[in-house]
C-alpha cells in the first residue's frame, strides 16, 4: 500500500475518534493556532516599557529561539481596544503586530492579509504599554497562513521555499486551506501557523494535522471512470484502490462497484449508506 493511501485512512480514523497522537504520522502537517500578538523593536520595547527594559520569558514557543514574553499590550483603534496582547519574543528590527478579521472590526481597522514581516504600507495602529504609547503609521496585519518547516521536511514534502500549497483538514468540520505559502529554514520546526478565525472556521484544537495537497494538484479535473454500460446500469466502476468518504461525495451513481482488494473506509460506507449509494465488489471472471 502505498503512502497517500494510508495517510487518507489515517486522516479519516482520526476524524471517527475525534483526536490525533502526539507524534504525528509521517505525511501530516501539525497544526497551530496563532491569537493575536505583538512583535516588538528593542526602540519600541523601552518606549512601552521604560529604558533599558528588556523582555522577559514566559514559555518558549514550538519555533526554536522563539518564546511569548511575560509582557503585554492594549492595541486601539478608532472603535475599540484589545487588552493583554501578548508580545512575543525575541526583539526583532521591525515592530508588527498580528491579528485576526474579528480583531480588526473591534479595532475599527482595516489591516491587509500579509506575510508576516511584510508590513510596508500595512495597517496603522496604536501600541499602548505601561510606560508609553506608540502611533504606528503601519505594522498591523493579518497573517497569511504558512507552514515552518526544515529542509529536510521541504524534501520529504517535494516542496520549496515560497511555494503555495493547499492544506485539507478531516474531522468534525472538514476544511481545506488554500494558498498556505511554505517557509523553509534550518531554524524551523514543521508545524503550519493559522489565526483563530481560520482555527474557528474548521473547528480546530490543539494536536490537529493536516494533509498537504501540492498546488499543481489542485482544482484539476479528475479524468471520467471507464464504465461499461453494457454490464453496469446507474452503477460506477471504481478504479482506485482506496474509497474514502471525500470519494463517495463525489459520485452521482446509485450503485458502486469496486475491484478486488480495494480498501473501504469506515467514513465511506457510512457516507454511502446516507446517501443512498450501494457498495459491491466486482465479480471476478
Amino acid at each position: 500500500m502505498n503512502q497517500q493511501l494510508i495517510e487518507k485512512i489515517v486522516g479519516e480514523v482520526l476524524g471517527q475518534l475525534g483526536k490525533v497522537e502526539a507524534t504525528p504520522p509521517n505525511d501530516l502537517i501539525p497544526i497551530a493556532v496563532s491569537a493575536r500578538h505583538v512583535h516588538l523593536s528593542s526602540h519600541h520595547v523601552e518606549v512601552l516599557f521604560g529604558k533599558g527594559y528588556a523582555l522577559t520569558v514566559r514559555a518558549e514557543l514550538s519555533q526554536p529561539g522563539q518564546f511569548a514574553s511575560n509582557e503585554t499590550v492594549v492595541l486601539a483603534g478608532p472603535k475599540g481596544s484589545i487588552e493583554h496582547v501578548r508580545v512575543l519574543g525575541p526583539a526583532r528590527q521591525m515592530t508588527q503586530a498580528e491579528v485576526s478579521w474579528t480583531d480588526a472590526m473591534k479595532l475599527g481597522l482595516n489591516p491587509p492579509l500579509r506575510e508576516s514581516g511584510d508590513i510596508e504600507g500595512s495597517g496603522a495602529f496604536t501600541i499602548i504599554g505601561p510606560r508609553g504609547s506608540l502611533y504606528l503609521e503601519e505594522g498591523l496585519i493579518i497573517a497569511q497562513a504558512h507552514i515552518h518547516m526544515a529542509p529536510t521536511d521541504a524534501i520529504h514534502f517535494g516542496v520549496q521555499n515560497g511555494e503555495y500549497v493547499t492544506i485539507e483538514t478531516d474531522g468534525i468540520r472538514p476544511i481545506s486551506y488554500r494558498q498556505v505559502k511554505i517557509r523553509v529554514s534550518e531554524r524551523y520546526r514543521l508545524e503550519m501557523h493559522i489565526d483563530t478565525d481560520e482555527a474557528n472556521a474548521g473547528l480546530i484544537t490543539k494536536k490537529a494535522f493536516g494533509h498537504l495537497v501540492k498546488s499543481d494538484s489542485v482544482n484539476v479535473p479528475k479524468a471520467a471512470p471507464e464504465i461499461d454500460r453494457s454490464k453496469v446500469d446507474s452503477s460506477l466502476i471504481y478504479p482506485k484502490k482506496l474509497l474514502s468518504k471525500d470519494d463517495v461525495k463525489e459520485l452521482k451513481v446509485q450503485e458502486v462497484v469496486v475491484e478486488k482488494g480495494t480498501i473501504i473506509t469506515a467514513l465511506a460506507r457510512d457516507t454511502a449508506r446516507e446517501l443512498g449509494i450501494s457498495i459491491s465488489f466486482r465479480k471476478q471472471k
